[in-house]
């Protein structure tokens, strides 16, 4: 009797296996990146626990400690979640280079910027202070692009179950309403460094950072929430209804957060 019984679950357990995207080189470059832009976020909680300093405000090792540990970990997530997207190699490798090559920009702006001692948003006070703050929000372009090519393929029909391809559209809407709030913010604290000052453009645009770091969430969290639901023994419709209502709670604290904060 419990060698009949055990059959099922080793089945079960190696059919949700190759549930598992499949990794490609692309995957392992993305898988590395991510590891080196979250490492440089680690290393400048360090530089900032020995060097000291302001944690806040326009010039502080939190930005470019934040923006490591965040894209690090974003790239992380949108690598793995696009494995299960119904994307021919050649768009998803596109893509993927162009989310990953995009974050990177963004870190090494942030991370120089802090290091030569000057604001990076914003700043376009000399030739270099303008060359980064150009090329960060150039490389949010990309991102932005790149977010809407994943977001549009999470909404074909693919393979995935019911439940996880939900989570990958929240996850993936999620994401891409972060960005168009930082777009929001880099666009108002431009107007205002050009029109009042550069104080005046980071206190303006603080304001919604919140929001920005709510809904960065969704992707890191959602897809695999659904992708460990799949491992339970409940019915199809019960993991479906989970996961929708575990999107739904996500989205709620989400709001909450960014209108309290």
């Amino acid at each position: 009797m419990s060698a009949g019984r055990s059959r099922p679950t080793v089945s079960r357990v190696t059919t949700l296996a190759t549930r598992l995207p499949a990794t490609r080189s692309i995957d392992r470059a993305c898988y590395l990146v991510a590891a080196l832009l979250f490492a440089s976020g680690l290393f400048h909680v360090g530089v900032q626990l020995v060097v000291g300093g302001p944690w806040d405000g326009p010039v502080s090792w939190r930005k470019p400690a934040d923006f490591g540990v965040a894209f690090g970990l974003t790239l992380l997530a949108v690598t793995w979640a696009s494995g299960f997207l119904p994307l021919s190699e050649r768009v998803r490798r596109v893509v993927l280079t162009a989310f990953g090559a995009a974050s990177v920009v963004e870190v090494v702006a942030i991370s120089v910027q802090a290091w030569r001692g000057v604001p990076s948003h914003f700043n376009t006070t000399t030739p270099v202070d303008a060359a980064f703050a150009f090329s960060a929000a150039g490389g949010g372009a990309v991102i932005i692009a790149s977010t809407v090519v994943l977001l549009r393929a999470s909404f074909r029909h693919s393979s995935a179950s019911p439940e996880l391809r939900l989570a990958l559209r929240v996850g993936f809407v999620s994401l891409l309403v972060a960005l168009a709030v930082g777009a929001v913010m880099i666009a108002i604290g431009t107007t205002m460094a050009r029109t009042v000052s550069l104080s005046a453009a980071y206190d303006a645009a603080v304001v919604l950072v919140p929001a920005h770091a709510a809904a960065m969430q969704g992707i890191l969290v959602l897809p695999v929430f659904a992708w460990l639901v799949g491992f339970t023994r409940w019915t199809a419709a019960t993991r479906f209804r989970v996961v929708a209502w575990g999107c739904a709670a996500y989205v709620a604290c989400a709001i909450a957060f960014a209108v309290v904060a």
